[in-house]
């Protein structure tokens, strides 16, 4: 019997819920009838907004008509609901276009956002504007509608909205204080520098967005979080990068308002935006680095082992030449074959080719490598600048000879250094004789060693030139010393490499018109930048032993050391001009007091 009366009570309750429910309803809709049409439009942008605000991904496809993955949707909802976020991506994983859709989001929908795009150069923020934004994005009309304008400069690169939100690009230096934002978006961040990041770009951050409802006390608590967003691909873990990714990391698995992920190359491959046959070509390609495979497609930070012999820190540190040397092409030769070319020699500067020999090619075997360095006076010593690196595969010794001689012509180069044991020995043979070259219709005289009687011997032509500066490796003391003579003078500063692709990037679109080049142009032209990277990841991921009182290297794995090898070459014999250089000055100095 009690539990019958429990049941009625309940039942009335719950009925006279239903008629509350009902009545509050009704009323709600008499009094929708009153209002007029212009304050229905505005609950009704008001509910939109807020259903939108919360679930930016549908905004993207309902209002904007774009076409998302479900991992776009994934990162475009939780670039909205955190205020710090890290995402590591794929290359070809498309992440400027996500970059570029939720400024255009966030902008339309937060009116009078400032929103700050940072790169390590301004060309690689500008892009996200002037190709993903201006160039794609604003040939679907709900974008093109919301833009109030486009401003493109060498000064500035700007969205503005009608609803007064814009997007700017600016690149990471000094020269960026001044701006502020609530949203600050750091676009390949591995290559800001982080004291940039402290002191300039994480400033921008101190003004907050004020919307009309703050005025009202009632919500001056729901004041709106700044954002920053930092979007890269891996890279080295003794890296600035690695320790933030680690910080945010643990900030999100404490509940933090934290989020970071890293999406490598399968899924890419899954949502169909890169090919399973593309991958597989990509990866038995003859120039194919490991290393940069594994932090740019893996999204794996690589750590050099505590057995490396070269730390990547003092490699990058010396990353310094921004105009790289390119060899003459044929065509140009036999078009200006004529015309006597101006030095570009400084005074007193002498210039080597340094050559790893390799006379097979293909993904397990070694490459030939051709290494341009300039010794530029210092005083009693030389700086050594590697202006141009090269790479020859599956070449038969004749053709290297030529390639070489060419490559010894364009760059007005003095000496050549190289392994004449081996593999290296053929090569030198053909060095050796007078060889037709004919693409550019001119013969190169013989040469011979300038340092070895027995290989200068070898040279038939009476008349060969001494150009080869001839060295034997098969001696554990002369890989010991190559390899501690290039530590050294790395760790002194004196050998300086090309910059980043990144920076030369932009160096190539102000000097070169990079963009107006096809694609196979813009590749000969950021070559140099690229065999550079490749350079330092074969040295960094080189481990050594001691044996019998000697340093020895090995690589690891499959890698490589053929770049290691010929700029050891160069800068053993760099060495060697060096205590001659300073013998001359003090044989100068010497004569000039007995005087």
């Amino acid at each position: 019997m009690a539990g019958y009366e429990n049941f009625q009570v309940n039942r009335n309750k719950f009925t006279k819920g239903i008629k509350d429910i009902y009545k509050k309803e009704k009323n709600y809709n008499n009094a929708n009838e009153i209002l007029s049409k212009n304050e229905r439009l505005r609950n009704g942008f008001k509910k939109w907004t807020s259903f939108y605000r919360a679930n930016p991904h549908r905004f993207a496809e309902e209002y904007l008509g774009l076409k998302l993955k479900l991992f776009q949707k994934i990162l475009l909802f939780m670039m909205f609901h955190v205020s710090s976020l890290m995402y590591f991506a794929a290359r070809g994983q498309g992440k400027s276009w996500i970059i570029a859709v939720f400024c255009i989001v966030r902008a339309i929908l937060y009116p009078s956002t400032l929103i700050v795009i940072a790169s390590g150069t301004k060309g690689q923020a500008k892009l996200i504007i002037t190709q993903k934004i201006e160039k794609e994005l604003m040939k679907f009309p709900n974008i093109a509608r919301e833009i109030k304008e486009v401003r493109s400069s060498n000064n500035q690169v700007v969205v503005v909205f009608q609803n007064g939100s814009t997007i700017e690009a600016v690149t990471s230096n000094d020269n960026a204080r001044g701006y502020r934002a609530q949203i600050l978006i750091l676009d390949e961040f591995r290559m800001i520098k982080e004291d940039i990041y402290d002191r300039v770009l994480k400033q921008f951050l101190n003004v907050q967005r004020q919307p009309p409802y703050l005025d009202n006390p009632k919500y001056e608590h729901l004041l709106e979080e700044n954002k920053e967003i930092f979007i890269s691909s891996a890279w080295f873990k003794n890296h600035w990068c690695y320790e933030k990714f680690s910080a945010f990391k643990n900030a999100m698995l404490d509940g933090k308002d934290y989020f970071t992920c890293a999406l490598p190359y399968q899924l890419s491959v899954h949502h169909g935006l890169l090919s399973s046959r593309r991958v597989e070509n990509m990866k038995t390609e003859d120039n194919f680095d490991p290393i940069s495979w594994q932090m740019e497609m893996e999204c794996i930070f690589f750590g050099e082992s505590e057995k490396a012999f070269f730390k990547f820190a003092e490699l990058q540190k010396n990353r310094e030449i921004i105009k790289p040397f390119f060899p003459t092409s044929n065509l140009d030769y036999i078009e200006n074959k004529t015309k006597r070319r101006k030095s570009t020699k400084m005074e007193g500067e002498i210039r080597l080719i340094g050559v790893d020999v390799a006379m097979m090619g293909g993904n397990e075997n070694d490459n030939t490598i051709f290494t341009l360095m300039r010794l530029l006076p210092n005083g009693e010593s030389y700086l050594r600048h590697v202006p141009y690196i090269e790479k020859l595969s599956g070449q038969h010794s004749e053709a290297q000879a030529i390639r070489l001689k060419q490559l010894f012509d364009d760059f007005e180069a003095d000496y050549v250094a190289m392994d004449t044991s081996g593999n290296g020995l053929s090569l030198y043979d053909d060095c050796a004789r007078i060889l037709y070259d004919e693409d550019r219709d001119i013969e190169y005289p013989a040469w011979c060693a300038l340092n070895n009687d027995e290989m200068k011997k070898r040279a038939l032509d009476s008349n060969a030139l001494p150009i080869v500066y001839s060295i034997k490796v098969v001696k554990q003391e002369v890989n010991h010393n190559m390899a501690m003579n290039l530590r050294s003078d790395f760790e002194k500063g004196k050998i300086k490499l090309l910059i980043n692709e990144l920076d030369g990037r932009d160096y190539l679109l102000e000097k070169h018109d990079l963009d107006a080049k096809s694609s196979e142009e813009q590749a000969l032209l950021l070559q140099p930048y690229l065999q550079t990277t490749i350079l330092i990841n074969e040295m960094v991921n080189l481990e050594y032993e001691m044996r019998n009182g000697f340093v020895k290297l090995q690589e690891v794995g499959s890698n490589r050391k053929d770049r290691y090898s010929s700029l050891s070459y160069c800068n053993y014999y760099a060495r060697e001009l060096e205590s001659e250089l300073k013998k001359k000055n003090d044989d100068y100095d010497f004569g000039f007091f007995f005087n």
